[in-house]
């Protein structure tokens, strides 16, 4: 084959391979806001009619929650920085009382250009979550766009793991946005960020 004809080829499957990882791109950033859109739909049907639902005999009046937009760019893989002396923290709580975790990882991550680090907590309650994960946190939009005493995140733990998805998209409000009868932890000192994250569950009262 002449140099010019392999020239042409390697070029020919560069743009193919280009293209085809542009369109997967694409395609999974739809399947993403599908899925986020579904889980948020399936949490309103909850709030609306569950009995478990916070807003108690107020549900009938609940119409939906409120977020951000949708942004992939909220969806962050942060590196796991294991805690040697672990340590138990205490957070107080919005009934003034106090709950007790133990220390489990910090997960460092860049958002915004800006450097972040979070405080990762392991329940030690006695009972079903005990041993799970827990991660409350505050930002520049608590308070104003967001419920003032921060919002929380689900995070997965994954003995050994190195990398956690932190995606901030699947934030939510502790019931105690809601209402007073609840008992919901305020986050760690570690975790009341500097930047805003505009991304998640709005504040309900708006």
């Amino acid at each position: 084959m002449k140099l010019r004809n392999l020239v042409a080829v390697v070029l020919v499957l560069i743009v193919a391979v280009i293209t085809f990882y542009t369109f997967q791109g694409k395609d999974w950033g739809k399947q993403y806001q599908s899925e986020i859109s579904k889980e948020r739909q399936a949490k309103d049907g909850f709030m609306r009619s569950a009995s478990e639902s916070p807003f108690g005999e107020e549900k009938k009046l609940f119409e939906k929650l409120n977020y951000f937009p949708i942004d992939v760019n909220y969806r962050i893989s942060a590196k796991l920085r294991s805690i040697k002396n672990k340590k138990v923290i205490v957070l107080p709580t919005s009934d003034n009382l106090e709950k007790k975790y133990l220390e489990y990882a910090f997960a460092e991550f860049e958002l915004n250009n800006e450097p972040c680090k979070l405080l990762i907590l392991e329940i030690m309650d006695e009972g079903p979550y005990r041993g799970t994960l827990f991660l409350a946190f505050a930002d520049a939009t608590s308070a104003n766009e967001t419920y003032g005493a921060g919002r929380y995140l689900d995070v997965k733990k994954i003995p050994g793991a190195s990398s956690v998805i932190l995606d901030f998209n699947q934030s939510y409000n502790p019931y105690c946005a809601y209402s007073e009868k609840y008992s919901c932890p305020f986050p760690p000192k570690e975790n009341v960020l500097k930047i805003a994250i505009r991304a998640g569950e709005k504040n309900y009262h708006d």
